[in-house]
């Protein structure tokens, strides 16, 4: 090989001066993040277009990205949110039948930057051990990188606490939804008899929690992160559902928890929130929230469910969470993550009101907790 094909095209810098060089795809330029690894095995598309991601970079941990492209179909959110990714080999020509795009081909029309031929398993290392990093990427066909500029743009970076983004990802203005979940052979069926009316606030929500929402006889209402009390309650809802998104929920809790706390104070009304929603709910309760060294992110999670003493294997994407030690009497933790022992879960004694950290909805990752959904479903009949 020639020492044309063999010059790095992409680099990736870290704030500590850590340099990674390797072979850029999708969109060139540069980009500023906090960087997180993800451990899953599938649902590349899913996880770049999770609204949950903005403000980061993301690791794959597993080598194959890009192997199955991309199709519409898989999209959480209308484009990536996600900044870029990192993977160990650069994408293959893709090999699958519902596949509609090469995979660097969709990031470089939707302006999102990749590095290939990173030893991820090096870097994902020095994020579990150092927490975090503040890293500056970028892709040049020429090769031609200014590490120091580089080093110092992702020094400056001002990091995820204190930020409210979901501002950012949440929806313009309200909307209905009423497609369910993906079913062969015609994809994805239409709720044409619903049984509650759910109001679901927008913090960065993923297209499966709704669908998940319309499977469980939810006629489902969408209004942005913004909404008022008074906003929530015009569309006389037998159920509130709070979304995941990304950021500090403390900034986020600025708006969201005096609204949530109208809502827990003046109605009956069954609440759930996930992830983002679960450190909302647990914030207008009395908790607090903390910024985790370097978070959870994969579909392999193991979580316990005090009641039962079940074990679900989960889908994560949280980099802040609840500080259980912070819960007020009649708060009470319900699940808890198996590899760190964090909060995972809680719920109002003598209510219908509940959240969990994890994604319940397999977008992507296991269906074990689905049943939230119709627990969900059964506290509003």
């Amino acid at each position: 090989m020639s020492a044309a094909q063999t010059k790095p095209t992409a680099c990736l810098a870290l704030a500590d001066g850590t340099i990674f060089m390797g072979q850029g795809f999708g969109a060139t330029g540069r980009t500023v993040a906090e960087l997180c690894f993800n451990t899953a095995m599938t649902g590349y598309q899913e996880i770049m277009t999770d609204p949950s991601y903005a403000g980061q970079i993301v690791t794959f941990t597993f080598p194959h990205i890009g192997n199955t492209g991309v199709t519409p179909e898989d999209d959480e959110t209308g484009d990536p949110v996600a900044e870029g990714m990192v993977v160990k080999w650069q994408p293959t020509q893709s090999s699958n039948w519902r596949a509609a795009q090469e995979l660097s081909d969709w990031l470089a029309a939707r302006g999102r930057i990749a590095i290939g031929g990173v030893d991820t398993r090096r870097l994902t290392r020095a994020i579990r051990q150092q927490g975090a990093p503040h890293v500056a990427l970028a892709h040049d066909p020429d090769g031609n990188f200014d590490i120091e500029a580089l080093v110092a743009e992702a020094r400056s970076f001002s990091g995820l606490e204190g930020l409210d983004l979901a501002k950012d990802v949440t929806c313009a203005q309200s909307y209905r939804w009423d497609e369910m979940r993906w079913a062969w052979p015609d994809g994805y069926p239409r709720q044409t008899a619903p049984k509650h009316k759910v109001v679901a606030v927008d913090f960065g929500a993923k297209r499966n929690i709704l669908r998940c929402l319309a499977s469980a006889g939810c006629d489902v209402t969408v209004l942005p992160a913004t909404a008022t009390y008074d906003d929530v309650m015009a569309h006389n809802p037998d159920g509130v559902f709070l979304s995941n998104g990304p950021g500090d929920p403390a900034a986020t809790g600025e708006y969201a928890v005096p609204m949530i706390k109208s809502l827990l104070d003046k109605t009956e009304l069954p609440v759930f929130g996930i992830c983002l929603g679960h450190q909302m709910l647990a914030l207008a309760l009395g908790g607090k929230t903390v910024k985790m060294n370097h978070g959870h992110h994969g579909a392999n999670h193991p979580v316990k469910e005090h009641d039962t003493g079940k074990v679900e294997i989960t889908s994560m994407n949280h980099g802040f969470a609840v500080d259980a030690q912070s819960l007020p009497q009649g708060v009470v933790e319900t699940h808890v993550s198996l590899f760190d022992g964090s909060n995972c879960g809680i719920k109002i004694e003598g209510r219908p009101v509940f959240s969990v950290q994890h994604h319940p909805e397999a977008s992507p990752g296991p269906q074990d907790s689905f049943y939230l959904f119709e627990r969900f479903a059964a506290s509003m009949a």
